[in-house]
């Protein structure tokens, strides 16, 4: 299985890359949304992968971040749910967005992905609410990743004087929120009500730390009345 790729981009087209790895091409498809924030042809890049082999093809997905690169699993576990369909609901929402509208259910969210109809998108909701809290616990990007053994990783891979490109930030509150969710879990609320409260205290403060989160958290989850 290949599970992460480092190299150079050498040429992009319009739903994939190719990537060379010391003389080897691969091909690798990615969403809208990562595709924008890939760097240019000649560039270093590292992207986590997901290998899809069948009879009749082999095909590479890449991702920015594990938390993409999870959610993409996920997604394709959903009958009726392909890759080019999981690309496009990652492409419009980004992975922040997956794990906020399914956790709080709002599958007219998802519905707007191109290609994603009610029924699949309602089935995206019913069958992945579940997996929302564990998913949007996890944080950090490829870069970060590499960082533990970044010498390693640039000598074996990517030539030593090869540029190496910003790193790509996950969600500004993406540790923000994993915290809030671990707090509120040893308070004692219920993994789903915790998820929900917490994407909807983050969409409507993204920028809020987990103290914030955490706060407004509580005041959603607080008996009405």
């Amino acid at each position: 299985m290949i599970g992460k790729l480092s190299g150079r981009i050498d040429y992009r087209a319009a739903d994939h890359v190719l990537i060379d790895v010391r003389g080897v091409g691969y091909l690798v498809y990615v969403s809208d949304r990562t595709m924008a924030a890939l760097p240019g042809v000649g560039e270093a890049v590292a992207l986590y992968t997901d290998l899809v082999v069948r009879e009749d093809l082999m095909q590479l997905f890449g991702f920015q971040t594990l938390v993409e690169k999870e959610w993409h699993r996920l997604l394709t576990s959903v009958q009726g749910v392909g890759a080019k369909a999981s690309l496009a609901i990652l492409g419009t929402l980004g992975p922040d967005g997956v794990s906020r509208a399914i956790a709080l259910g709002d599958w007219n969210a998802v519905k707007a992905a191109k290609g994603i109809g009610p029924k699949i998108a309602q089935r995206v909701v019913l069958d992945l609410k579940d997996k929302a809290p564990g998913v949007m616990a996890m944080t950090g990007t490829v870069a970060d990743a590499m960082g533990e053994t970044e010498a390693a990783a640039d000598e074996a891979v990517i030539e030593a004087a090869a540029p190496r490109p910003a790193p790509k930030p996950a969600a500004p509150n993406a540790s923000a929120q994993s915290e809030a969710l671990s707090a509120l879990g040893n308070l004692g609320y219920a993994p789903g009500d915790a998820a929900g409260a917490v994407a909807q205290a983050a969409g409507e403060t993204p920028e809020a730390d987990t103290k914030a989160l955490i706060r407004a958290a509580l005041k959603l989850l607080a008996p009405k009345g």
